[in-house]
């Protein structure tokens, strides 16, 4: 990770809060199938982002950080609202391109649980925010497309934005696959690292990096 990365990580992680409650805290706002397919995106992220908000500020142990607890609600609940394969692709990025199945399935385990624990500590945070969703100007025939919020609590509003895709089929609907915080695309704050270390020691050697990371606790 570079230096410039590194201080936007550690000035904005509180501010980070809403990006890392959708992806590890999105679990608690339950999304029915139904909806989720009809449903406009920009609806969809002020709907979640709401729920989210108001679950974190009453779930003590969720404002507590509990990992155990929040990647339970992950596993059960936010996997229908984002593209997490397309999300670790991305992160990963070309050099990730020769990766196996079983690879794949190790690195989307390992960036998933990096996510939760760079974020889990950050939700204490959560007080009187409140989320914005500016207005929206996408077409009913669009494929992917750019929602724009701001989040709004003490000090100044923080820029928060979603790029989300439309999936056909059973389940399908808008799933979000990258966030922006503070002009920052999540997947490309990773991304240079991630291949880095797959050019370095392979594949293996990014999923054994990211293991011993996530054992030992250490954030993204």
């Amino acid at each position: 990770m570079t230096k410039t990365q590194t201080l936007i990580q550690r000035r904005s992680l509180g501010r980070l809060v809403l990006a890392g409650a959708l992806l590890i805290g999105a679990g608690v706002a339950f999304v029915r199938p139904a909806q989720a397919a009809d449903e406009a995106p920009d609806a969809l992220v002020k709907r979640l982002s709401t729920d989210v908000l108001e679950t974190i500020k009453a779930d003590t142990s969720i404002k507590a950080g509990d990992v155990n607890k929040i990647m339970l609600l992950v596993d059960s609940k936010i996997m229908p609202n984002v593209n997490f394969q397309r999300m670790t692709a991305s992160a990963v990025g070309p050099a990730g391109r020769p990766a196996t199945p079983e690879q794949q399935k190790r690195l989307q385990e390992e960036f998933k649980t990096l996510l939760v624990r760079t974020y889990a500590g950050a939700l204490d945070q959560v007080s009187d925010q409140t989320v914005t969703v500016r207005p929206y100007r996408g077409s009913p025939d669009d494929k992917e497309v750019l929602v724009r919020t701001e989040v709004r609590g003490r000090g100044d509003p923080v820029q928060l934005d979603y790029r989300l895709e439309k999936t056909p089929g059973q389940g399908g609907g808008w799933k979000v696959y990258n966030l922006n915080v503070l002009g920052v695309w999540l997947v490309d704050t990773y991304r240079t690292q991630f291949s880095q270390e797959i050019n370095a020691r392979g594949i293996d050697g990014l999923i054994t990096a990211l293991a011993a990371r996530n054992k030992g606790g250490g954030k993204g």
